[in-house]
């Protein structure tokens, strides 16, 4: 599927803020469509890697805590929890603090798909990095505290 929004800049004029913002926004997605498919399990969708990823990192987390951080609703991620407890790479627990609570922690197996998961996509970026001139490495050096300004805003 393309994005036929994107309209390609007249040779010899400048582009448009909104052209360069789309080429910019498909080229982001394309990157990060790429990265996804470096993953250790292609048996789990990217939002359950994406819930595992988020309890494997931050410790034990509640369902509605996980919902919040990948902003999708309770339901949805309830579903998401079940396939992964069902999987044997989530495991649900009591909280020691308030027994209501249900906390959710990384099995081993689940810690280990995320870990692989995140060397085999830093090692497909970097081997790329590598291939590009000093020059264009500092490019991206400084375009990546853009995208972190970008992205808090």
């Amino acid at each position: 599927m393309t994005d036929t929004t994107a309209q390609a800049p007249v040779r010899g004029r400048r582009p448009t803020l909104g052209e360069q913002s789309t080429e910019f926004r498909l080229a982001v997605m394309r990157l990060a469509r790429r990265i996804r498919q470096e993953r250790a399990d292609t048996e789990l969708s990217a939002t359950q890697y994406a819930a595992l990823a988020w309890t494997a990192s931050e410790g034990p987390l509640t369902p509605g805590r996980l919902a919040e951080l990948e902003r999708v609703t309770p339901p949805s991620m309830n579903r998401t929890v079940n396939c992964l407890v069902e999987s044997g790479l989530l495991v649900r627990e009591g909280s020691p603090d308030d027994g209501r609570k249900v906390l959710l922690h990384a099995t081993e197996a689940g810690e280990d798909i995320v870990r692989e998961t995140r060397r085999r996509r830093d090692a497909w970026l970097a081997k790329r990095f590598a291939a590009l001139s000093p020059d264009e490495r500092e490019t991206l050096a400084s375009a990546t505290e853009i995208l972190r300004r970008l992205t808090d805003q």
